[in-house]
Parts: structure tokens; sequence; C-alpha cells
């Protein structure tokens, strides 16, 4: 059976990143909510979640996914929106590979057209091939891209890294990808 607060992460993050709007919370332009909004909210729609809670899942998320601002007052998610938001990434220089979990069935698409954003605001890549399988493994056996992201930067691509350690970029062209 799934642990309660697992299933309360995966709400706040369909909150936080894709849908505020199922509870009526409103998200700034840096996407940060309030926090005891966020509670009230969840618990007037069944969502039963206290403040002690929230620190929890926040603290012990194995992927870093939520953030609190200097004070505790406010939350946000620390990067994977499909809704638009400046969580105000500063841009890096990225290491020479990077690397991006996916199936088998979307490799031929892929190096034919480069890795797309699709829903999300950027692509999301790993400096860690164990981080990529898992990725992968999400939806299938994975396949394991490497992206030649110094050559990327080199050649003008921005690259952003997130508070919880996913290089992020807006498209990876298919020039700079091989099957590992």
């Amino acid at each position: 059976m799934e642990n309660p607060n697992t299933k309360l992460s995966k709400y706040i993050s369909l909150i936080l990143r894709h849908k505020p709007e199922i509870i009526g919370v409103k998200l700034d332009n840096h996407g940060w909510c309030d926090v005891d909004d966020l509670l009230f909210r969840m618990n007037k729609n069944g969502k039963i979640i206290n403040r002690s809670q929230l620190d929890e899942i926040v603290k012990m998320d194995d992927k870093d996914r939520y953030t609190y601002n200097d004070d505790g007052t406010k939350i946000r998610a620390n990067q994977g929106h499909s809704i638009d938001v400046d969580i105000e990434l500063e841009k890096e220089i990225p290491p020479q590979y990077l690397y991006h979990g996916t199936i088998q069935k979307y490799v031929l698409p892929i190096l034919k057209e480069g890795i797309k954003k699709g829903q999300r605001q950027y692509v999301h890549l790993s400096t860690n091939i164990e981080i990529a399988k898992i990725v992968g493994k999400r939806r299938g056996i994975p396949v394991i891209l490497k992206i030649e992201a110094g050559k990327m930067y080199l050649d003008g691509y921005q690259f952003y890294l997130s508070k919880n350690k996913v290089w992020l970029c807006d498209y990876v062209p298919n020039k700079y990808i091989s099957v590992m």
C-alpha cells in the first residue's frame, strides 16, 4: 500500500506544477503559493493534511520537488511545470555530457526531431545515468540518450540548473543526441 504522504506529495505536485485551479489556489508569477491557503484548500477538497505533514513531505521528498520561501509562508515546485511560471532560473554552463531517459518507442522520433519539451516548460536532463534510467523506467524499458551538452552550449543553447539539480533546456537538436 502506498504511503499516505506519497499520495499527498503527488497531489501537491499536480497542484503546484500543473493544475492549481482544481482546488482554487493561486500561484504568483514565480510559482509561489501561500502555504496556509494550500493547506486550507486541500483539506476543503478532502485531502487531509496539516503543516507538519507538509513539512515532512518537503523535507523527505526523494527528488527535492518543493521549496519554501525564506520565512516558510510560501511553497513552490522546483521544476517540471506545464503552466507558465517563471521559477527564476539562472543560466548555467552545463557539463560536457548530460543524459535523458526515455523508452524505445520514442527513440526514432527523438533521433529524427530532437528532444522537445512537450507539455512542460523545459526538457529535463540529468548528470547521472542512473537517474536517467529511473526516469525512463517509469514508462517501460528505459533507453538512455547521451546529450552533448557542452557542444550545445558552445553553439549558443542555454541551460538552467533547477534547485533540485535537474538540468533544463528548451530543446535538444538531434545532432547532439546518441543512444547509449
